[in-house]
């Protein structure tokens, strides 16, 4: 990956949708909600207000319509900023 975030920005690698609810009914592809639930693949070295309190490879939960798509080597990815993100998983 080429991405290198600047300031407060990090990287983010959206997990994948539920194909199938806790029921067992397979959902579409157009059923299917984009999950808030993505890996950290990149950290930026923050600013003189802002402490970087994310790392990588951690799985976090981040606003809804937060931060920018892109798409890099046909991968896509989420910037934000680090207040977007809401909780760390553990």
């Amino acid at each position: 990956m080429n991405l290198v975030p600047l300031a407060d920005r990090v990287v983010l690698k959206q997990c994948e949708a539920e194909e199938k609810t806790k029921s067992g009914i397979i959902l579409t592809s157009a059923a299917q909600e984009k999950p808030q639930e993505a890996i950290v693949l990149a950290v930026g070295p923050g600013t003189d207000d802002v402490k970087m309190e994310v790392k990588e490879n951690d799985r976090v939960i981040f606003s809804k319509y937060a931060g920018t798509e892109v798409k890099v080597d046909g991968e896509e990815y989420i910037i934000v900023k680090q207040s977007d993100i809401l909780a760390i998983v553990k």
